[in-house]
């Protein structure tokens, strides 16, 4: 029966990292500087586009995704190649944000101008 509890503790121990590593950064800095005013960004390139909760691979929102052609607003933009984003869905009004690899997004323009 101890067997169990040491396991289980174990198996925890391993998630903390991941958890840690998937907090949000600070936007507004040297390394994440923000867009004043946000940019309008549309997904280019070929099949969905994924959603992370930070910029890394192993933050991924699972089933939070945008496909090409969808319009997003940006935010900011960190040294090495992820864009903090908005999506606003056209039919449910419904928003998520999160973070995206830059290399599939155009720039369209300036939201607020």
């Amino acid at each position: 029966m101890r067997a169990f509890p040491i396991a289980l503790a174990f198996v925890l121990s391993l998630g903390v990292p991941a958890f840690a590593d998937c907090k949000e950064p600070e936007t507004g800095t040297n390394k994440i500087p923000l867009f004043s005013p946000p940019l309008s960004e549309v997904v280019v390139g070929a099949g969905r586009l994924q959603f992370y909760a930070a910029p890394s691979l192993g933050c991924i929102m699972t089933g939070v995704f945008v496909v090409p052609k969808d319009e997003l607003i940006a935010y900011a933009q960190s040294d090495d190649g992820w864009t903090s984003v908005m999506y606003l869905n056209p039919k449910t009004g419904n928003t998520v944000s999160g973070w995206v690899k830059s290399s599939r997004l155009k720039e369209t323009g300036t939201v607020g101008r």
